[in-house]
């Protein structure tokens, strides 16, 4: 009997017909307690995203880990304003009418990342579906920017699904990121009812498109908002088949009451379990755990990445535009 058959034993399966979770929140486990962010180096991360007017999704989506990361001088940029155009039923970052692009920011991004001397970073935006090309064009200005600023930084990029339009997906590509990411979010049942304007097999096109242009790809799933065990598995599965480099499995937490509560609180050993799993379904590496988020400990990935991309499978996608090393 494979590994994977016998996890699956040891985790508890809900019912297949489980919905989104809509109940009264209830008080979290000790195990995902966190400590009020302060400290020298968040401090100083704080006042400079100030500065340059930047965003952070550390700060627009309530990350639980901004304390952590920001003193070990680790931040995820968001781009293309602080304001969405969707309103998935997870999310805590502002719905509305965004603001004009600002086309000044990828200089300000870059400045500021070759400022901080980061080994690695990532970045994020908002969804633009208000741009014809969703704003791929304000991501590979600030991919280039950065490359020539800091280019020994290894960039990471967790993109929108640009309504599924593969050639703005191309266009963030040639600008050669390190680690191209978008996340699926949950599993196929329950993704319109979590994320509402998305789709799960449109975001895994996105994903396996970039996969086929050889790009380092990464994912990410929350847990705890009504699927079962079994649905974790075969997104797992697919995600194996796919050749992924790396995936984030994490507990989701619920912003307020006007989101999605939480359904059930998934146990460290689960988490355990299921990294393993997923290495044995043949994922390249795994952070898992009740306080994963898409950029946990992104920040220490750099020599991964390195190893990663010397695999022959692994073709980079836009050396043309990116200087030297």
């Amino acid at each position: 009997m494979c590994y994977a058959r016998s996890v699956r034993t040891h985790l508890p399966v809900l019912p297949s017909t489980a919905p989104p979770a809509t109940v009264r929140p209830r008080k979290h486990p000790d195990w995902l307690r966190v400590r009020f962010p302060d400290g020298e180096n968040y401090r100083q991360v704080q006042r400079r995203v100030r500065e340059l007017a930047l965003h952070t999704v550390c700060q627009s989506a309530s990350c639980p880990n901004i304390g952590e990361c920001w003193n070990n001088r680790a931040l995820t940029i968001m781009i293309l304003g602080d304001i969405c155009t969707r309103s998935c039923r997870f999310c805590d970052v502002k719905t509305g009418r965004p603001q004009p692009v600002d086309e000044g920011e990828p200089r300000r991004v870059a400045e500021m990342l070759a400022e901080l001397e980061l080994n690695h970073t990532v970045i994020t935006s908002v969804d633009r579906d208000d741009l014809r090309d969703g704003g791929a064009r304000i991501w590979a200005e600030t991919l280039r920017a950065c490359h020539e600023q800091a280019p020994a930084m290894t960039l990471e990029v967790l993109v929108p699904d640009f309504k599924g339009q593969l050639e703005q997906v191309d266009t963030v590509l040639d600008a050669d990121p390190d680690v191209f990411a978008h996340n699926l979010e949950t599993v196929p049942r329950l993704s319109r009812e979590v994320r509402v304007q998305a789709r799960y097999d449109r975001s895994f096109a996105v994903l396996r498109h970039a996969r086929a242009r050889g790009a380092l790809t990464k994912t990410g799933i929350m847990l705890g908002l009504g699927e079962t065990i079994d649905e974790v598995h075969d997104v797992i599965d697919e995600l194996g088949a796919l050749g992924l480099s790396i995936l984030t499995l994490g507990q989701y937490l619920a912003p307020s009451r006007r989101h999605l509560q939480v359904a059930r609180y998934v146990t460290p050993q689960e988490f355990e379990n299921l990294r393993r799993y997923a290495l044995e379904a043949g994922v390249d590496h795994v952070e898992s755990g009740p306080l994963v988020r898409s950029s946990y400990h992104a920040e220490g990935q750099a020599g991964l990445i390195a190893r990663l991309q010397a695999r022959p499978e692994y073709g980079r996608v836009g050396f043309a535009s990116r200087p030297s090393r």
